[in-house]
């Protein structure tokens, strides 16, 4: 399934769309929702109701009767359908952003009508978004592209797919022809691996659902990496280190050399592609009595997800054995799993994601994800869930950008999912 020679595509509803969606998008994006991985509480951050409430007032002035914010911040309404005994669809977004970049005081930028030079982002003029580093910006001559100014992330990760549910959910109430029910499901926390830890699917009320968190344009994911993640608490001794010889146990030291005992060439993300997985320390903190290591652990092949476990244990076991007077603790946490062998037994629902794309102009794409979504729990626990593009690039950094046209494109795709649902026996 290879990708289409030429980008460029006609749709009057992605056009129609495309306004609204940006002034969503841009609305959104200004609400700091980031998520906290240390936070004990959940949501993990306060801010992020902040979003889910304007989104529970933007619901409600749509009309709808059923808006829900519900006791652990998701937020869960329906746009009626028009047509009996046919699926109930949910499509489902994350208000949260990702705690890797700076995501307070976003400030974005809309570029006009980009003719294809290096962006120099406002705010940091070391930050450019040059086409010859990021060859997906090739595909958007002639877009009009949102950036932040470029000290903060922009939160297209989520706040593309957010916008562009509203957006199709305006049009749908709006839009008198025949369609299925849509549930519209808007998680927390899915940048810290817990979207879904309260999201019960009698609650959800669907029988297929979609994420919109995804990417480049025509982008259909069915597929993604099994992950756990592992946090490995080091506790050393402490003594003045002026008579430390012989008696102090550096726990920051040993925390060093467990990071350092990694292979350099092999087994990171830095150099895998594909469906090769990783393990990637993703922090360190600490100090002589206590330091941790947090890893994600990631791969498409369950047996060799195991093996890169047990490599990593080992490792910490060869550190119990070099220096037994520290104590040191691994905790491991499944955070999802390969959703493609589920899906797989719901043809259907791939087979309409791939027809919606099409009405839209677009020729779908299949991109392997490396890394998962609230839709990989969500089918794992009975919901088939794939994952569609929102028009979003280069998440979690503050070079992350956007295409109005494409999140325009995304919004029509929803529009017409739900109309093709609507054609469809229950």
């Amino acid at each position: 399934m290879s990708a289409p020679t030429d980008t460029r595509f006609s749709c009057s509803l992605a056009e129609e769309l495309a306004r609204d969606v940006l002034d969503r998008f841009l609305r959104y994006v200004r609400v700091d929702t980031q998520a906290d991985l240390d936070s004990t509480t959940y949501p993990s951050t306060a801010k992020q109701l902040e979003l889910s409430r304007l989104l529970v007032a933007e619901l409600r002035e749509l009309g709808l009767a059923d808006v829900e914010l519900t006791e652990h911040g998701y937020v869960l309404a329906t746009v009626p359908g028009t047509v009996a005994d046919v699926p109930t669809v949910a499509l489902i977004a994350h208000v949260d952003t990702s705690p890797d970049a700076p995501g307070t005081g976003v400030t974005p930028v809309v570029h006009e009508r980009w003719e294809g030079g290096p962006i120099v982002l406002p705010g940091d003029s070391t930050q450019v978004l040059d086409p010859t580093e990021l060859e997906e910006l090739q595909e958007c001559v002639g877009h009009d592209l949102v950036t932040s100014d470029g000290t903060t992330l922009l939160g297209a990760d989520d706040k593309a797919g957010v916008a562009e549910i509203m957006s199709a959910a305006a049009y749908l109430v709006a839009d008198d022809r025949p369609r299925a029910s849509a549930r519209l499901v808007f998680t927390v926390d899915e940048e810290v691996g817990h979207g879904t830890d309260h999201l019960e699917l009698d609650r959800v009320a669907a029988d297929v659902g979609y994420t919109l968190d995804g990417s480049g344009r025509g982008e259909l994911e069915v597929e993604t990496f099994s992950a756990y993640g592992v946090k490995v608490t080091i506790r050393g001794v402490v003594t003045h280190p002026g008579s430390a010889k012989g008696r102090m146990v550096s726990a920051v030291r040993l925390a060093a050399d467990l990071v350092a005992a990694l292979p350099r060439d092999r087994l990171s993300p830095e150099t895998t592609e594909e469906r090769q997985g990783f393990v990637h320390p993703t922090r360190i903190a600490g100090h002589v009595a206590e330091a941790s290591v947090s890893f994600i652990v990631r791969d498409h092949d369950e047996e060799l997800l195991e093996r890169h476990l047990a490599a990593l244990v080992d490792l910490v076991d060869e550190l119990r054995v070099r220096e037994p007077r520290a104590r040191i603790d691994v905790r491991v946490e499944e955070q999802y799993r390969n959703m493609r062998d589920a899906l797989e037994q719901h043809p259907d629902v791939v087979s309409t994601a791939v027809e919606a794309i099409r009405r839209v102009g677009l020729e779908p794409r299949f991109p392997i994800i490396r890394g998962g979504t609230d839709g990989a729990r969500l089918t794992e626990r009975g919901l088939p869930t794939p994952n569609l593009f929102t028009g979003g690039r280069h998440y979690h950094s503050v070079r992350e950008w956007a295409s109005v046209q494409d999140m325009a494109a995304a919004a029509a795709t929803v529009v017409e999912l739900v109309r093709l649902w609507g054609a469809r026996e229950s």
